[in-house]
């Protein structure tokens, strides 16, 4: 099994993906034990002083005004986290959990958190233990940072609580500790308050939501051009010259994958021979810039998630020279505005994809094909509805598009009075990647349809490569009425498998 080891500089976003979605193992570097045994030393030679440390030798928010004698320090970082651990609705899925534990890990390692090594090494073995705390959809105001996400995994590593273990079974966290050789964690001073203070949920669903809007907008393009040759359209706008002229990167790419897919294709720049017609819609036309500016945004957000990897979130932190030093390093605004980013760029993307779909549908504006690309129109309704389903899912994918870091709600007496809402913006974009691979999968069901109701032309190799993948995947071509829902299923499944790409490549080699 691959293992990620785990230093004081950060990790990479390959490394929380193999760690949330594959399983790896985590070890931690000589380096990182060296470092967090040093700044330990800086916390116990401050907690053995009469002087109040903030997370040290005092409470927190509203409440770090007192000093708390040495007694009940170690009652207190278990209560922290035994209070903060107030989350209520349904489960987190597994993966954002893994993600949100190693993420806080990584900062641990920094030796920045004044951590114990015994602990880190505990955070390490539950994870390679796949004992998943039960974490629950709302609790986070992504200030300071994920507060009840985190309590929920820092409970675990007390042996409280609940924990779900490697065959799914939810049981009680100290039984699942015990089956596994794990002693519970003795918090220490600072110990409880490092583990929770954090944009690691947030920061994790950033990096899985990039990974799966990469394949997303290649596929996209992918379907964006089985659409232009199933409507006759040309390939001429996908020219690199003309995109060359207005120099967006995304944009560019988005064009040379259309063109690769549509190499060699005798449906394309037929409409040439069709009076009325002098130029392609915009959602045809335009499909690279607006599949280009969504591109453009997630190379922004790829920026922040790295700089976001390479850091260590926690308050207050154990500087070099000694200082421990209260900071706002936790707040989430810059990860909370670029998942905000990402959904207003999905909403978009599935909107121009609806607006093809239709297009194909409608024999008026669909040169030539079948109305609603049906068997028998009036006797059968063909893809009727699944346009009306694509449609609601592009319904909710703008509401989704409401930006949730432009929200925020006091908290802690006022002391935490102005939060990001990093968390909510992550969950909000979790759904709108999901319901965009719906209406991808749809454009693909009536753009494959389509365009093997063109008889007499042939599609492009690399179309003829995808249209033969998704039929072998259980997606059935052009007929007469049948259940739907199965189809639109298969479809779904071909595409969040990354098999579209898969295929369309196995032509044009490896698309941008």
């Amino acid at each position: 099994m691959h293992t990620v080891v785990v230093g004081t500089s950060g990790v990479t976003a390959s490394d929380v993906l193999a760690v949330a979605r594959d399983g790896a193992r985590v070890e931690l570097s000589a380096e990182a034990v060296a470092a967090l045994a040093a700044a330990r030393e800086i916390v116990d030679a401050l907690a053995a002083k009469p002087d109040p440390v903030y997370g040290v030798s005092t409470g927190f928010g509203a409440l770090a005004t007192r000093h708390i004698s040495t007694e009940l320090r170690a009652q207190l970082q278990r209560n922290i986290v035994r209070s903060h651990a107030a989350g209520m609705g349904p489960r987190v899925e597994r993966e954002v959990v893994r993600a949100l534990m190693f993420l806080r890990l990584k900062t641990v390692c920094s030796g920045h958190t004044g951590v114990r090594p015994e602990v880190a090494q505990t955070m390490a073995d539950v994870l390679n233990a796949g004992i998943t705390p039960v974490v629950h959809e709302y609790g986070s105001l992504g200030c300071s940072g994920d507060l009840a996400p985190l309590s929920h995994c820092a409970l675990t590593l007390m042996g409280e609580g609940d924990a779900e273990g490697p065959d799914g079974t939810v049981r009680p966290a100290g039984e699942l500790l015990a089956e596994h050789g794990i002693a519970p964690v003795e918090l220490r001073e600072k110990e409880g308050l490092a583990l929770l203070n954090g944009t690691d949920g947030m920061l994790g669903m950033l990096v899985m939501a990039l990974a799966d809007l990469d394949t997303l907008y290649k596929s996209a393009d992918i379907t964006a051009a089985l659409s232009l040759e199933a409507l006759l359209g040309t390939d001429k706008v996908l020219a690199p010259e003309l995109h060359a002229i207005r120099p967006h990167p995304g944009q560019a790419a988005s064009a040379a994958n259309m063109l690769a897919v549509l190499k060699d294709s005798q449906l394309t720049g037929h409409h040439q021979d069709d009076a009325p017609r002098v130029q392609d819609a915009y959602s045809v036309r335009c499909a690279p810039q607006v599949a280009g500016a969504g591109r453009d945004t997630m190379a922004h957000a790829r920026l922040v998630a790295e700089r976001e990897l390479a850091s260590a979130v926690d308050n207050p932190v154990v500087l070099p020279d000694g200082r421990v030093e209260s900071n706002g390093n936790f707040h989430g605004a810059p990860v909370a505005y670029v998942l905000d980013f990402l959904a207003i760029a999905a909403a978009d993307l599935a909107s121009i994809a609806e607006r093809r779909t239709d297009r194909l549908l409608d024999k008026n504006r669909s040169h030539g094909l079948p109305p609603f690309l049906a068997d028998d129109a009036g006797v059968d309704s063909g893809l009727m509805i699944a346009q009306y389903t694509q449609a609601a899912l592009v319904s909710e994918l703008k509401r989704l598009a409401v930006p949730a870091s432009a929200d925020s709600i006091p908290s802690s007496a006022m002391q935490e009075d102005h939060v990001s809402m990093g968390w909510s913006a992550a969950r909000k974009l979790r759904t709108a990647v999901d319901n965009l691979t719906r209406v991808v999968a749809v454009e693909l069901y009536a753009a494959t349809r389509a365009v093997e109701l063109r008889e007499g032309l042939t599609p492009a190799p690399a179309s003829r490569a995808v249209i033969e993948a998704v039929r072998k995947a259980g997606v059935q071509g052009p007929g007469p009425d049948r259940f739907l829902a199965p189809d639109l299923a298969a479809a779904d499944a071909f595409v969040r498998s990354g098999q579209l790409v898969a295929a369309a490549e196995s032509v044009t080699g490896p698309l941008r």
